[in-house]
């Protein structure tokens, strides 16, 4: 069944013990359909908090963590066409590349300093990335970054690792750096609508400042 393998291959991306490019590596093949099964809404539902904050003439933009690049087409149907693209896994950003929805492919992890220049973005968006031995919350003072005053960081935390991973105290020290302001956090919400009830994320939205 595609959801015990999908399950199978969450296994082994959570664990810590497992190189992550190398598990991306071996289920890019797989990603879609796998976590279509479990019924997967991020990617998707992320288009709403963009289309919300950010005009669709308007750009460019980062999918920051794009894995196999469900997001684009998504919001280059709603009538964004300048999105970069960044993952940390080879294989991941091949079948993005072959959605013909990105302007630009850049491989590098979330955690390291990025390839882009200061405020180069007019707004970074992420899914699934803040999760459990992913991209770590310090992650988010070089998205920050390469994004312009006036833009918009738009992304999800997973909550096993909201608190342990520090990520309040990351908000706050940007807060107080004058970096960003706040403007919009979700509920907690289900990021599977069939498998996984109790896997749980929040959408936060802050302004850049």
């Amino acid at each position: 069944m595609n959801i015990d393998k999908a399950n199978a291959a969450l296994d082994a991306v959570y664990t810590a013990d497992t190189p992550l490019a190398k598990a991306y590596a071996a289920w890019a093949a797989t990603y879609d359909s796998e976590t279509a099964a479990l019924g997967y809404l991020l990617p998707f539902l992320v288009a709403a908090w963009v289309a919300r904050h950010v005009p669709s003439g308007e750009g460019p933009l980062l999918d920051a963590g794009c894995g196999t690049g469900l997001s684009g087409p998504s919001l280059k149907a709603l009538g964004y066409e300048d999105i970069a693209g960044l993952d940390l896994s080879a294989e991941m950003l091949k079948i993005a590349g072959s959605r013909q929805a990105y302007s630009e492919l850049k491989q590098a992890m979330l955690g390291d300093p990025l390839p882009w220049p200061d405020g180069h973005f007019r707004a970074f968006f992420s899914t699934g990335v803040f999760t459990i031995s992913h991209a770590p919350a310090s992650g988010l003072h070089e998205l920050v970054r390469i994004t312009r005053k006036g833009g918009h960081a738009i992304f999800t935390v997973r909550d096993q690792v909201f608190a342990s991973g520090g990520f309040q105290a990351t908000f706050d020290e940007l807060e107080q750096a004058k970096k960003w302001r706040p403007v919009e956090e979700s509920p907690w919400f289900r990021c599977y609508a069939i498998a996984e009830p109790e896997a749980l994320v929040k959408t936060f939205v802050f302004e850049v400042v």
